[in-house]
């Protein structure tokens, strides 16, 4: 048989904290629940509760500071800068495996966010003060297909899970080019921007609250897969020759009962 694979053997899975798939699944049905709860029709006087103290609570000053925090959650710039620093490994350390990351963060996000948003078909807050100018009630409830794509795409959040998934790709490239980083660092760009994300979101009205808790809940187990991936192990075809080395991620220890 022909060989593909020109790394070390015994492809495990990378470690991720807490370990094992239970919460993996603990994040899914999470996720699940929450769906249904909103097709249920609960859930919706929290949403109005907390979408109306943000617009009783917003000057000026206010709005242009959660406008600007919020681009930390852009999708687009987000996947370019990934892209454009896997580049940048990858032609330091002379390996295809710092591009695999963004690629398959892309393809993640691009076949979970986008068609989950089309699915629910969930109105923004604001479609009751600009188009659609629904009523109010008729912004809250999911699956309103009979409104044109563009003004039912709010559930979950894109700009939250986006933001978990890409802040968490670039800490895991920033690992491996800059020796140097601190780990608190590394913690600090994975948790302090999808925060910021998740609160302005929410503050700015552009999303309900429920749609930034099910951005987090699909984020989060978007990136514990990501992160379980042993990215220096992937069986690559031959002909890709040294480019095929490895880049140095750590390497996840002996599998254990709590690991696999």
């Amino acid at each position: 048989m022909r060989q593909t694979s020109g790394v070390r053997g015994g492809l495990r899975l990378r470690p991720v904290r807490p370990a094992g798939w239970w919460f993996d699944g603990l994040l899914l049905a999470a996720l699940v629940a929450l769906t249904v709860a909103l097709a249920s029709g609960h859930l919706f006087g929290l949403d109005r509760a907390v979408a109306d103290w943000s617009d009783d609570n917003r000057p000026t000053a206010a709005r242009w500071v959660a406008m600007t925090l919020n681009l930390l959650g852009q999708g687009t710039p987000l996947t370019l800068l990934a892209a454009g620093l896997g580049v940048l490994l990858a032609w330091r350390r002379r390996s295809v495996r710092p591009l695999l990351p963004p690629v398959v963060g892309f393809v993640l996000t691009f076949f979970t966010i986008g068609p989950l948003k089309v699915w629910t078909a969930r109105p923004a807050p604001s479609a009751s003060i600009k188009e659609p100018f629904l009523s109010p009630e008729q912004t809250l409830p999911l699956f309103q297909h009979d409104l044109p794509v563009r003004f039912a795409q709010s559930y979950p959040s894109g700009h939250v899970a986006n933001s978990i998934v890409w802040y968490g790709v670039l800490a895991l490239l920033l690992a491996p080019l800059v020796r140097t980083v601190p780990p608190r660092l590394v913690t600090v760009v994975r948790v302090v921007p999808p925060a910021v994300v998740f609160c302005t979101t929410v503050y700015l009205g552009w999303h309900w609250l429920t749609d930034s808790i099910a951005g987090l809940l699909l984020g989060l187990l978007l990136d514990r897969l990501l992160h379980r991936v042993p990215w220096d192990d992937l069986p690559l075809p031959r002909r890709l020759g040294d480019w095929r080395r490895p880049v140095g991620w750590s390497a996840p220890p002996p599998a254990t009962a709590a690991t696999r």
